[in-house]
């Protein structure tokens, strides 16, 4: 078994149903990692990701009933979006991508080559120990809006709760929809907290997104598959057809345990379908099939799934 491999749970094992009764699901956060030898990672990287193909996610997914995919740009490939388009062209229709780009040096030419390639949006990563590197979001804000309004994208934050609430006023301003990652990454704040208060005034915003994924980035428990109840009901509450689920497949591995470049990690071992179930369970019916299907068609402009033959 190599050291990346991709441990799920079977069904049976889990007592997990392995197929969603919706039809049409989205997933708007996996990614998909390649070999080494082709798809090189960041020297500066904290750890080595291990083969995640596109196959084995939707091997994994499928069992589920899930078969659309949003695949990210993860922050150890940096600007080569090559592992993440390539993802996309296998999954034809049934994927996009959010890209990561240098938004000093990218030509013209480079972002219609991208928006061809079923790019959607744009990741700015200021929470991984890689990616935290002194930059500011005022400055990615500015930078990255302005290209998303040309090319009609979105940004995509993943960005420390304290960073978000400091910087309201400029996610406001942005004139393009914000999709902020993995319930705003809230750890240790609550929903009634000032800070948590003022979070959910940002997510009432008519352009700002939020993404209901990886529980286990926001609780103690690293492989949590079930999401902290009070803030997926506050936002749900809040932002009820600007809210989409993410699996954040294939799990990479805590922060704590990123301590050498050349160390291929394992994923976390996580049930893909306890993660869906587990969500589903805990989402009232009459927001199922907007949270999981229709609002991510919408934001990411995937047919409708009646349409679909």
């Amino acid at each position: 078994m190599r050291a990346g491999n991709l441990s799920e749970a079977t069904s049976s094992a889990t007592g997990d149903n392995p197929q969603h009764e919706l039809d049409g699901i989205i997933d708007c956060h996996v990614h998909v990692i390649g070999p080494l030898d082709r798809f090189p990672q960041e020297a500066e990287r904290y750890y080595t990701a291990g083969i995640a193909t596109t196959e084995e996610l939707v091997k994994s997914a499928s069992a589920a009933g899930v078969r659309r995919f949003v695949v990210v740009q993860p922050s150890f490939y940096g600007t080569d979006n090559r592992a993440t388009l390539g993802a996309v062209v296998t999954l034809g229709s049934n994927g996009c991508a959010v890209a990561v780009i240098a938004a000093a040096t990218i030509t013209d030419v480079a972002l219609r080559t991208l928006q061809a390639q079923r790019v959607r949006g744009l990741r700015t990563n200021l929470n991984s120990a890689l990616r935290g590197d002194g930059r500011r979001l005022s400055d990615e804000l500015a930078s990255q809006g302005n290209i998303a309004r040309e090319m009609n994208w979105h940004l995509q934050l993943v960005v420390p709760f304290g960073s978000l609430v400091q910087n309201i006023d400029l996610v406001a301003s942005v004139p393009v929809p914000v999709v902020i990652d993995h319930f705003g990454l809230p750890i240790g704040e609550t929903p009634d907290s000032d800070a948590g208060r003022a979070f959910l005034n940002l997510v009432s915003l008519p352009h700002v997104w939020v993404k209901l994924s990886a529980p286990y980035r926001v609780l103690s428990d690293p492989l949590a598959t079930t999401p902290p109840q009070d803030w997926m009901a506050a936002l749900l509450e809040t932002a009820p057809d600007r809210c989409v689920w993410g699996s954040d497949w294939p799990h990479t591995p805590p922060r704590e345990e990123q301590r050498a470049r050349d160390q291929v990690l394992p994923y976390r071992t996580i049930s893909y379908a306890s993660l869906l179930n587990e969500f589903s369970a805990m989402l009232p019916r009459h927001l199922v099939s907007r949270v999981l299907r229709s609002n991510p068609e919408r934001l990411y402009g995937f047919a409708p799934f009646a349409e679909i033959d």
